[in-house]
């Protein structure tokens, strides 16, 4: 059998293996509830499980709910490991027959509240939400049933005042759930989101909808108890921080944490005031510190998994972060636009619709700002590229500071966290694809046509015809196009390539004096001691990843397990009721990041040898300053657009002025088989596509909603 073929085989093994856990894991959360599960289940796996390394409860809840997911992302690794030396051994991708099969559940529908969405992810939700109202209303069932005019005067409560503080007990408990998935979006370098088709990128909106419903959830929570103290003149509870239990005090801050996030996430806010949503957001950190602490630890290990995965890949973003990178050139566009080019190692890949975060301390020490990525790996191996339109403060600051020239900037220093992308495209399984793009929107799509003149060029494969139609407010920003092109490209590069360009300035009705402007490219003299972008974990880095999350976890075992043996259980021998359950859980959180740093930066350390070997490599081919070639579309700094008719590219570009383009029309005359329909803009053009990718008119076309950020 060849590797390509045991490669498959195992791929599929790991697939069979981590649905058979997932699906044990979620029918978990449906048992959690019942008293099957809890009076049961749970009490002869205590039983099972109880020790003095871990007490018990501990040792239950980490093989219940914290070991499986663990385990999947291990497994989520090695997966991707294979699938990508799978996609380096093998150029062709997704095929045809298995993309259509959920032809149907991909295709859009637009939900007021959730945009747009696919409707597997419609279904999903729509789960998601039953599995909340089913445990709630379980948990309120067999509470209720408890809840009598005896019991509740025993306590000196009315039979409303009991009822309620079981409702806010049990929205906690509900919250728990949604905040269990919370943190899995967010996390970049995910090896659980691949496996499910998704990217971190693209999972933002689920961590956006978590986001409202833990804090709806957990508001309500609060707020329920609060009503349940003052109508039973208990208002001191809400200070009390017991030693053993929950602390009320340490619930309150977290949830004070919470809202103050939540209240500038809101769309209104975020936009107009991003470095108040930016800086905000590190609330997070007191929002679950302080949950830790009054939930205990034991109860936090339903929410661990989720939580340890985005630690580890903060983490290992902070190293990456650490040291600056080599900016060597920067074209500099008249419509507020920056192309920024990066030196990279040969061995960093990366997929199409990529981005990246920068960090630049001349304009902000403090602020990471994504960026999508331009440039194909495939075809420009030492070279990587991102497009900065000037549309926020710290982009604007940017394009000041390399337009002005004077004085004339002779390098920026530049970190870096990333690349970031999907694990896979399939661009190739398509007959024609259709880019639909509004303003910067464009970003993206350079990067895919570039990967797929490599494609065509090197590889020599079949590639769909390209129709990209981009919607622009003034002529200035046609130079964007000027990008498809790499620095060092040529135009025999389109040789191979069926594209057409149909391209709209919808403000102005001619072109204007500002068209002819032309694209001016800036070169930089790094410092040595600024290193090629390199992938953190090197080649192998899923491998290291796995590595990283199985050591990381074992290494946080047996270190509070030794504490918990020689020191915890010493005093409060299992009881629970004498050893603080605020100093227990500080424990835990230390011991959880001493093993995460531990892990990652054995790792972290291995990697940076061997990449500081190429990285020596790399900077002496380059020199100290970079030439451009003759060949290159921006050798001339002066080059004005209207030398484009010249080019290959400009012979496929058809400009339309003082109008919009008929999406309707494009898309449904249409006569290809299979059609991908790739949309990145404002929300209104997506929206607009969306609508027409939907109709039953529109069966051979698929829809593809494409994130950017500029």
């Amino acid at each position: 059998m060849s590797s390509h073929g045991g490669n498959s085989v195992a791929r599929m093994v790991i697939t069979a293996v981590v649905l058979v856990i997932f699906a044990g894991y979620l029918l978990l959360w449906i048992m959690t509830p019942t008293n099957t599960f809890r009076q049961t289940w749970l009490m002869d796996l205590r039983t099972q499980t109880a020790s003095t390394f871990f007490g018990t409860t501990q040792g239950a809840t980490y093989l219940v709910f914290t070991f499986p997911i663990l385990f999947i992302a291990t497994l989520g690794c090695v997966y991707l490991h294979l699938g990508k030396k799978t996609r380096e051994n093998n150029h062709t991708e997704g095929s045809r027959a298995e993309i259509c099969k959920l032809g149907l559940w991909r295709r859009p529908v637009i939900v007021k509240g959730l945009g747009i969405v696919s409707r597997i992810e419609l279904a999903f939700f729509l789960m998601f939400i039953a599995l909340l109202l089913w445990n709630f209303a379980t948990y309120l069932r067999l509470s209720f049933r408890t809840i009598t005019p005896i019991s509740a005067a025993k306590s000196g409560e009315k039979v409303w005042e009991a009822k309620l503080d079981s409702v806010g007990l049990r929205l906690g408990l509900t919250g728990n759930i949604a905040l269990s998935f919370l943190f899995f979006p967010v996390t970049r370098g995910s090896s659980v989101l691949p496996l499910f088709g998704l990217t971190s990128e693209a999972s933002v909106k689920h961590h956006i909808w978590l986001g409202h419903i833990v804090m709806t959830l957990f508001t309500a929570h609060g707020l329920c108890y609060i009503i349940f103290w003052a109508s039973t003149h208990e208002l001191s509870e809400m200070l009390k921080w017991e030693n053993t239990g929950v602390s009320h005090v340490a619930g309150e801050l977290s949830l004070l944490a919470g809202l103050a996030l939540w209240v500038t996430t809101f769309p209104r806010i975020r936009r107009k005031i991003f470095e108040l949503f930016f800086y905000t957001h590190h609330l997070y950190i007191l929002f679950v510190f302080f949950y830790v602490v009054h939930v205990g630890i034991s109860y936090t290990s339903i929410m661990l998994p989720g939580f340890f995965l985005f630690m580890i890949d903060r983490y290992l973003r902070f190293l990456q972060s650490r040291r600056g990178v080599r900016l060597i050139s920067a074209r500099i566009l008249p419509c507020e636009t920056v192309e920024l080019n990066f030196s990279k190692s040969i061995g960093l890949s990366y997929t199409p619709t990529s981005i990246m975060f920068l960090n630049l301390p001349t304009i902000s020490k403090l602020q990471w700002h994504p960026f999508t990525i331009t440039s194909s790996s495939s075809l420009e191996s030492d070279k990587l590229s991102v497009m900065i339109k000037g549309e926020g403060k710290w982009s604007k600051k940017l394009y000041q500071i390399l337009s002005s020239g004077s004085p004339p900037v002779e390098r920026l220093d530049v970190s870096v966290e990333g690349p970031y992308g999907p694990a896979s495209t399939d661009f190739l399984r398509h007959d024609l694809l259709v880019m639909v793009s509004g303003g910067s929107g464009v970003t993206p799509f350079i990067s895919i046509i570039r990967e797929l003149i490599h494609t065509s060029q090197t590889l020599k494969l079949k590639t769909p015809k390209i129709l990209l139609i981009a919607a622009f407010k003034s002529s200035a920003d046609l130079t964007m196009l000027d990008l498809i092109l790499p620095i060092s490209g040529a135009p025999s590069m389109f040789s191979d390539l069926v594209i057409q360009v149909e391209a709209y300035v919808t403000r102005e009705k001619e072109p204007t004096i500002q068209q002819r402007k032309g694209v001016r490219a800036v070169w930089f003299k790094p410092n040595p001691s600024d290193a090629p972008i390199t992938p953190i974990l090197g080649q192998n880095n899923w491998l290291w990843l796995g590595a990283i999350i199985s050591s990381s976890f074992i290494i946080y075992l047996i270190l509070i397990g030794i504490v918990t043996r020689f020191y915890i259980y010493p005093v409060d021998l299992n009881s629970n009721k004498i050893f603080s359950s605020s100093s227990r859980a500080a424990l835990h959180i230390l011991f959880i990041c001493v093993g995460i740093i531990m892990a990652s930066t054995v790792a972290f350390l291995l990697n940076k040898t061997r990449n500081f070997q190429e990285t020596s490599q790399i900077q002496n081919m380059e020199g100290a300053t970079p030439i451009a070639s003759t060949n290159s579309l921006y050798y001339n700094a002066d080059r004005e657009l209207e030398s484009l008719p010249q080019q290959s590219i400009s012979q496929s570009i058809n400009v339309h002025y003082g109008e919009r383009p008929d999406l309707k029309r494009f898309l449904l005359e249409i006569r290809e088989s299979s059609v991908g329909v790739l949309v990145s803009g404002p929300k209104k053009l997506r929206h607009e596509a969306a609508k027409i990718c939907s109709s039953r008119l529109a069966a051979n076309l698929q829809f593809e909603s494409i994130s950017f950020s500029w």
